[in-house]
């Protein structure tokens, strides 16, 4: 049987480096030249003097990798992530801020995360009274992840408090990688409850929040920043397969990974969904497929979650049918990947 993403390989994900420009200044805070660290990655430091510059996401993600192991700094994220907020999205980040409320300016991030980054996804899902932000990688094989993942918590936290206000916090932060040997940082700086071998990175908080109204904007200038976006949208050209991908890898996690559910979120019957994956060469199975591996790769690797636990979240009915299908997507067992692929702790 084919393995998922046989046929075609998802896009390779690039990211607008406005969010990691605070690296180089980290980078000399830790005490590190930062030509000397960029220049050994590979990365040439003019890339940061307009944010609006592309880098591809493993590259980033394998920079900052480079960067806390050149800093003996294991939180080298989360003190770039402490660094940038809205203004760090660019474009998308102003339709965000001159939103009505909170929540339609979350539902825009969500709606233009590709206009900053492809290779991650944004996602918004409220659970009676809880809201949850969330920021999933699927980019594959994507080194140093956690790092990322730690990076876009501190700054969609920073973000949220700009919407909302000082007296914004969130009830917990979720990271998808093992708890850290050293927990002062992240409770320093979030100073919520914290929960690591998460299924996602999440920013929860009250659902309150949502319905906050945002300083009153000049309507025209909403209008003119979203047909701006609306043009940039039009000229990036979205992959629809990609658009897809995104949207399951939120969709899975929150139980709602069904055909006719997904295809309800692009305003759509399930069948036209598959007609339009057919004409891209592919389906929503063999998506559902690499999502799920993709996912199950990332919590053997990077959490301790059981296996009925990684089973459980990919909508599998026992362990043993998602051991069937990890062994016809990996030529290996489960425990087999997590013994040979295991991150040190």
């Amino acid at each position: 049987m084919r393995r998922p993403g046989a046929s075609r390989r998802p896009t390779r994900g690039q990211v607008r480096i406005g969010g990691a420009l605070a690296i180089p200044a980290v980078l000399e805070s830790l005490g590190a030249d930062p030509a000397e660290v960029l220049a050994e990655a590979g990365v040439d430091l003019a890339l940061f003097e307009n944010p609006n510059n592309l880098i591809a996401f493993a590259a980033r993600s394998r920079l900052v990798a480079l960067c806390a192991a050149r800093t003996g700094c294991p939180h080298f994220g989360l003190l770039v992530g402490q660094r940038h907020g809205l203004y760090s999205l660019g474009l998308a980040g102003l339709l965000v801020k001159y939103s009505p409320d909170v929540g339609t300016a979350l539902r825009n991030l969500v709606r233009y995360t590709h206009l900053h980054v492809t290779g991650a996804a944004f996602g918004l899902t409220v659970d009676g009274n809880v809201a949850a932000f969330s920021y999933d990688i699927y980019e594959p094989y994507v080194e140093g992840h956690d790092h990322t993942g730690d990076g876009a918590m501190a700054a969609f936290y920073n973000a949220l408090r700009e919407l909302c206000g000082p007296e914004w916090k969130p009830v917990e932060v979720r990271f998808a990688h093992r708890k850290p040997a050293d927990l002062g940082p992240f409770r320093r700086f979030f100073r919520v409850p914290l929960r690591f071998d998460a299924e996602q990175y999440a920013l929860r908080f009250s659902a309150y929040w949502l319905n906050r109204r945002l300083p009153d904007t000049e309507p025209e200038l909403r209008r003119i920043l979203r047909n701006q976006v609306d043009m940039l949208e039009a000229h990036f050209g979205d992959d629809f397969p990609d658009h897809v991908r995104r949207v399951l890898r939120t969709a899975l996690i929150a139980g709602h990974a069904r055909a006719d559910q997904v295809a309800a979120l692009f305003s759509m019957h399930s069948r036209s969904l598959n007609r339009r994956l057919d004409a891209f060469g592919t389906s929503f199975q063999q998506l559902l497929d690499e999502i799920r591996y993709e996912i199950a790769r990332q919590m053997l690797e990077d959490s301790t979650m059981e296996l009925g636990e990684i089973a459980g979240l990919l909508d599998y009915a026992a362990p043993g049918v998602f051991t069937r299908a990890f062994r016809r997507w990996s030529g290996t067992t489960p425990a087999q990947w997590r013994k040979a692929h295991k991150h040190a702790s």
